[in-house]
């Protein structure tokens, strides 16, 4: 569809929302209008329109958290969209990953929690290794090396077999985290996205 179809306020912007294309999670709201989405649609990467400037804003231009297009939709009344991009960093000013950490009502049941926590677990072994916490296990295993991570990986890679032998669906739930946790530290070790798993597994399907 061509942009000009799409509703834009007296002010022609429309409001524009962010999601991570992995995690689902909403990052931010900010506004386009037709100068900053035919830039976005150019470049590949979310350029915004400054409210408060009165200029067209690329995300990332000075902190470097910038935001990959992957795709780009828009509802039904034609008056907002959706862009699923891949994050770089925190998407928010304050630097939190979102810019929806405050909570008016949160009410959250154990069954909700679902694949999502893999991205928040890869993003937190990832900010290990660019800002190192002083006495963080993840830290000490990207401090030792690639020889050290796989040697983990390898022991618990013997604890799942041990605890499925051991027909305990509790030490098998247990050790098999272990193992996620320490496969997502080597991925991170490596440069290798998360995402390129899943498309693997996807193109296997």
């Amino acid at each position: 569809m061509d942009i000009s179809q799409l509703r834009y306020d007296s002010r022609g912007l429309i409001p524009s929302i962010a999601q991570d294309i992995g995690s689902g999670e909403v990052l931010m709201l900010a506004y386009m209008n037709k100068e900053s989405l035919k830039k976005s649609l150019d470049t590949g990467f979310a350029h915004y329109w400054s409210r408060s400037r009165g200029k067209l804003w690329m995300k990332g231009e000075t902190s470097g958290n910038t935001q990959k297009i992957c795709n780009i939709s828009y509802d039904c009344d034609k008056d907002a969209i959706l862009l699923k991009v891949i994050q770089k960093g925190n998407a928010c000013h304050t630097d939190n990953k979102t810019c929806f950490f405050n909570f008016l009502y949160n009410k959250v049941d154990k069954d909700t929690s679902n694949a999502s926590i893999l991205y928040e677990l890869y993003d937190v072994i990832l900010d290990r290794k660019q800002n190192p916490v002083e006495e963080s296990y993840t830290n000490y295993l990207l401090n030792e090396g690639l020889d050290k991570i796989l040697k983990k990986v390898g022991e618990e890679s013997t604890e799942v077999v041990i605890a499925a032998k051991n027909a305990s669906a509790e030490e098998l739930i247990y050790e098999a985290s272990d193992l996620l946790y320490h496969l997502l530290v080597l991925l991170v070790n490596e440069d290798i996205a998360i995402d390129s798993i899943f498309r693997e597994l996807k193109n296997r399907r």
